[in-house]
């Protein structure tokens, strides 16, 4: 069981009485059900990040809900990696033997974990395969995608398909990756938790004191990206372009994140972005530990503009907590990140690093149009994406796995 100390009423403050009560007027039409998440990892990503938050939450509405993660070794997760790179448009090559292994290790996790539920909700290509279980377990299978499916890689695409098909129902974050599918298919959108760590309000004394513990100088603007060191996070492009507005503008750049266990490439991701910002000390590359999430919350809080410039993203929560806020914020529109900004309404959406480096300029330049952004874009946030909302969600979904299957497709969506 984890252990959440905020309790699912003081969201009222925040969200309004009714909404607490809805929640937990749906919570109590799932009494005696089971529902049990599988994943790949309980540190790092937002996907961990979510369920630390919402089981806790999901346990004070009275819904059984349990969290597993499968079991794999370094070969099983670096071929997991190149699915995740594939599914993004990445060009990987993987074999006939990588993915024999990867099945293999998904039948063995099957034999060794606990399958008591009725409600089996998978996350992610890592544990797909579990779903062959289904026909001799019965009960209910869901499938929850939370990665960029926009421009997928056929071959990898068309494995996935075989397992995604045998689930009652799937779960995409945006409509642009709606697939031609055999199943039902469901929009729901990732969220923030106002009231955890990394998002809840602190006092100046707290951020001041994050900012000299990393030696950052608060009289000159941060700008900031926060994300795991990946690839697809583009903290190379990052450095380029603050490099280019420096040249106009005395500002400083940091880069922090932390590690997932299930991602190989993080460490060699990295060690390249401090290669390419070791010539100045303006640039500050944070790899923060597990727990680090007030020292990310104030580093938020610190930011005179916040960027966000993923190559691929399958919904780019940091987006979502920047804006929560009430930061400008710089993003690439891709994946999940245009559902979250409206250009020049609640953010700033980019394609290029020219684009990115002109808005960045006129945002420092401009502190009073960047703070009326920052405005709108929480007031989208609590609107959307909070907690609370995603909860709603998820327990309707469940509901209608046991009603005829009546759900929000996304059918229209698929092109």
């Amino acid at each position: 069981m984890i252990t959440l100390t905020t309790n699912i009423k003081e969201y009222s403050s925040i969200v309004g009485q009714d909404i607490i009560d809805e929640l937990y007027l749906l919570a109590g039409k799932l009494e005696g059900k089971v529902i049990r998440n599988i994943n790949s990892t309980k540190v790092g990503g937002g996907v961990a990040e979510i369920l630390n938050r919402m089981i806790s939450l999901l346990e004070q509405l009275s819904v059984d809900a349990r969290w597993d993660t499968i079991k794999g070794d370094e070969n099983f997760f670096n071929i997991t990696k190149k699915m995740h790179n594939a599914l993004h448009g990445v060009d990987v090559e993987i074999s006939l033997e990588e993915f024999m292994y990867f099945l293999e290790i998904n039948r063995k996790n099957a034999k060794e974990m606990d399958f008591t539920g009725d409600i089996f909700f998978i996350h992610d290509p890592q544990p797909i395969v579990l779903v062959e279980l289904k026909e001799s377990l019965g009960n209910k299978w869901v499938w929850r995608c939370h990665v960029d499916f926009t421009t997928p890689k056929e071959e990898v695409m068309a494995f996935l398909k075989l397992y995604i098909e045998k689930y009652d129902s799937a779960v995409f974050s945006a409509p642009a990756f709606a697939r031609k599918l055999r199943v039902p298919q469901v929009l729901i959108s990732p969220s923030i938790d106002p009231l955890s760590d990394k998002n809840k309000d602190l006092s100046q004394e707290e951020i001041d004191s994050v900012l000299e513990k990393f030696g950052i100088d608060k009289s000159r603007p941060i700008v900031t990206q926060i994300s795991r060191f990946d690839y697809l996070k583009d903290p190379i492009g990052v450095i380029e372009v603050y490099k280019r507005v420096k040249r106009h503008l005395d500002c400083q750049l940091v880069l922090a994140g932390g590690g997932a266990t299930d991602d190989p490439e993080g460490v060699k991701v990295l060690e390249e972005v401090k290669n390419a910002a070791a010539d100045d000390p303006d640039i500050f590359v944070l790899l923060l530990p597990p727990k680090s999430d007030v020292e990310i919350n104030a580093l938020q809080r610190a930011s005179s503009v916040i960027l966000q410039k993923s190559l691929k993203e399958g919904f780019g929560l940091t987006v979502a907590e920047a804006l929560w806020k009430e930061k400008p914020v710089i993003a690439s529109a891709v994946g999940g990140i245009p559902l979250q900004i409206a250009h020049k309404h609640s953010g700033i959406l980019t394609y290029s690093i020219d684009g990115t480096v002109h808005y960045l300029k006129q945002l420092l330049y401009e502190p009073e149009y960047a703070k009326g952004l920052a405005q709108n874009g929480k007031e989208h946030i609590k609107n959307n994406f909070l907690i609370t909302r995603h909860i709603k969600d998820y327990l309707l979904l469940f509901l209608s796995l046991y009603n005829g299957g009546d759900i929000l497709e996304l059918n229209s969506c698929i092109h």
